[in-house]
């Protein structure tokens, strides 16, 4: 049973600096408010870790 991340855009990345704008895109997300659901793994965890103040997170159990 794998667990999944839904992952929600809260902040917007304009004036933000260029990693954290290849992070946000790369996890999925191009706008505001958009919500994606991830595999939850520690790469992911990683990713979330460095945008946690753009970004909100919820764990699914699937």
């Amino acid at each position: 049973m794998a667990k999944k991340l839904e992952i929600t855009l809260t902040r917007s990345v304009i004036g933000r600096p260029q990693d954290q704008r290849v992070t946000v895109k790369t996890l999925g997300l191009n706008k505001t408010n958009q919500t994606v659901v991830q595999e939850d793994n520690a790469a992911i965890r990683g990713m979330i870790n460095k945008v946690s103040h753009l970004v909100k997170v919820n764990e699914l159990s699937e």
